[in-house]
């Protein structure tokens, strides 16, 4: 009978990756027993992983990848050496293992990973209130497009990855369904969370400077600020 490694299906974990962690951080380690605990309803066995990064087979995945496929970045910071830091995996997948690896290898924390942590800022903004244009006014806009470019200097790659993966390809015809072999990318970045915190507050604070809006507004926006990192 197949292992089953994770309750999260690939074709959702982009979704994931912009996850705020809203649980207190414990300060404990992925274990090997965490896979025998899974629900059963997923779409990615053990099994099916054929190679990864460290050689033949599927018993050498890192912790952190394997906290990832469990609960997602939530999982991962509770891992003792990121309590202090935001993580983010980002993922890209396919069967041309050559530009994979060299999309992998080209990957900048300076240039593309402000969208990643854009995006986190964004969501966090989004779960604040309902209605985004209302409450903050031309606030929101302006600091999300403002993140976009902003710089994390704590920003790290901590570790590239890669797995080979044999999934069935259903068939066209409704025949047998056909197995092919996917490539998924892996690379996890930390950030420290003072340095990281501070940025973001800074671009609140310039962007606050920097628009007119109503006094609501300002209270709302004054409000988010206190409570911003909390979940995030």
């Amino acid at each position: 009978m197949k292992r089953l490694l994770t309750t999260v299906p690939f074709a959702l974990l982009i979704i994931i990756l912009a996850s705020c962690a809203g649980q207190e951080k414990a300060a404990t380690r992925p274990v090997p027993e965490y896979i025998d605990d899974i629900n059963q309803n997923t779409f990615l066995v053990i099994d099916d992983i054929k190679e990864t990064k460290a050689g033949a087979g599927n018993i050498k995945l890192p912790e952190w990848l394997t906290a990832f496929f469990i609960g997602g970045i939530d999982e991962v910071e509770k891992m003792t050496p990121y309590n202090n830091k935001y993580s983010f995996v980002i993922i890209n997948q396919g069967k041309n293992f050559g530009a994979l690896n060299k999309w992998a290898d080209n990957y900048s924390v300076t240039h593309d990973f402000p969208r990643m942590a854009a995006a986190r800022i964004e969501k966090r903004l989004v779960s604040e209130e309902l209605y985004q244009d209302t409450a903050y006014g031309i606030f929101f806009e302006r600091l999300i497009k403002k993140t976009f470019s902003a710089e994390y200097t704590s920003a790290l790659i901590e570790e590239t990855y890669w797995i080979k993966s044999i999934v069935n390809k259903d068939s066209d015809a409704g025949g047998i369904d056909e197995a092919e072999e996917i490539y998924e990318f892996f690379i996890f970045i930390s950030v420290d969370k003072a340095s990281m915190q501070k940025d973001v507050f800074n671009m609140m604070t310039e962007t606050l400077a920097a628009v007119t809006l109503k006094r609501s507004q300002k209270k709302t926006i004054n409000r988010m600020q206190q409570t911003f990192f909390e979940g995030f």
